[in-house]
């Protein structure tokens, strides 16, 4: 039986989704361990699907329309005068290809995306198009795109455990505050409240 990670290394690495999973890993487990169609992955179009059928013994099928269809390889590319750097592409972005600034211009660096268009529907300001780049994407791409969406996803969890950590530190104090003291802090938060309302509105 073929391996679930011998099948991943032949899937494109897009992280795309379009197959009904949760990245490649996931398609690459449910064709392995739960019999899942080997046709489902557009980005890895008909030669993807021959690579599974030889490595899995199915047999070759044609790409199930269901889960979308092949087409050239493209990547993203921001248009500049519509971006309000919400950076709502950024966390979209499996392999940290987006970057930017807080509410200012963000970019895609082309040589880290992998086409996945998953930064299109996160754009509130429908300023993200996908261009041909009049190349293909190689396995050699795919594995490279791997590593970088394994290091972003590792990055952002680092990321999740501080937030998480500062936030507990916080409710922590909170907790040993006496009754009296706890009253004071929110009176005093308040009292900033009503002073910065009174401020904006004059």
């Amino acid at each position: 039986m073929t391996s679930v990670s011998d099948i991943d290394d032949l899937l494109p690495q897009t992280q795309c989704r379009q197959c009904g999973f949760d990245g490649c890993l996931a398609y690459a487990r449910a064709i392995a361990e739960e019999g899942a169609p080997i046709n489902r992955c557009a980005p890895g179009g008909a030669a993807g699907i021959a690579r599974l059928a030889a490595a899995t013994g199915r047999p070759v099928l044609p790409l199930d329309p269901e889960f979308g269809r092949e087409l050239p390889f493209a990547v993203a590319r921001i248009r500049a005068e519509e971006c309000i750097g919400c950076a709502w592409c950024v966390r979209a972005c499996p392999t940290g290809a987006i970057c930017g600034a807080p509410k200012h211009l963000h970019g895609v660096l082309e040589d880290d995306c992998t086409g996945c268009a998953l930064c299109l529907p996160a754009c509130p300001m429908d300023c993200i198009v996908m261009v041909e780049n009049g190349r293909e994407w190689t396995l050699e791409d795919a594995h490279r795109a791997r590593a970088l969406a394994e290091r972003m996803k590792k990055r952002r969890a680092e990321d999740d455990a501080r937030e998480k950590a500062r936030l507990d530190a916080i409710r922590s104090e909170q907790r040993q505050l006496e009754p009296g003291a706890k009253s004071a802090l929110i009176a005093d938060i308040m009292t900033r409240a009503r002073e910065a309302n009174r401020s904006g509105g004059r």
